[in-house]
């Protein structure tokens, strides 16, 4: 019985990702109803990709702090899986300050350290602009900007 429900877990989140680009269907309040539930309820499965999916689009469309706070969990849950993606968009966000949270230049440069562990192609840049000298004090480390600059080698966009 329980494979039945995943399966119709995963046929509803099918649909609803072809239908999210459509943008009648996203217009329609009733289907964007249905999609967000079908989302929701993949990423409940310990669907990686289906969190990193949601948790970016709670995080950067969704009304509200508890939206945007579901987001950043699924984010972290994706980002703990392997998620490179997600890392990187958890660092971007530990940086920005709001009426919320403080920017956290630390926080931003562990989880930019994760992205890249897992292959996400600037996130090494973002490392660099923290461990270098025009970084913020909290993050500034000569060692760990040379590592960077070393793992990096030849990338193009240093």
């Amino acid at each position: 019985m329980m494979f039945w429900w995943k399966w119709r877990a995963m046929l509803g989140y099918w649909v609803a990702r072809r239908l999210f680009n459509q943008r009648w269907a996203v217009e329609t309040d009733w289907l964007w109803e249905w999609m967000q539930g079908q989302f929701a309820r993949m990423a409940t499965y310990d669907d990686v990709q289906a969190k990193a999916f949601y948790g970016h689009l709670l995080l950067h469309k969704g009304q509200g702090m508890g939206a945007r706070n579901e987001g950043v969990r699924l984010l972290r849950l994706a980002a703990q899986a392997g998620d490179a993606r997600s890392a990187y968009q958890l660092g971007v966000y530990s940086l920005q300050e709001s009426i919320h949270q403080a920017g956290d230049p630390q926080q931003a440069a562990d989880w930019f350290e994760l992205a890249l562990q897992h292959g996400h192609p600037t996130a090494g840049i973002k490392l660099l602009e923290l461990y270098g000298e025009g970084g913020p004090e909290q993050t500034r480390d000569e060692k760990k900007a040379a590592r960077i600059r070393e793992q990096l080698g030849e990338h193009p966009l240093i």
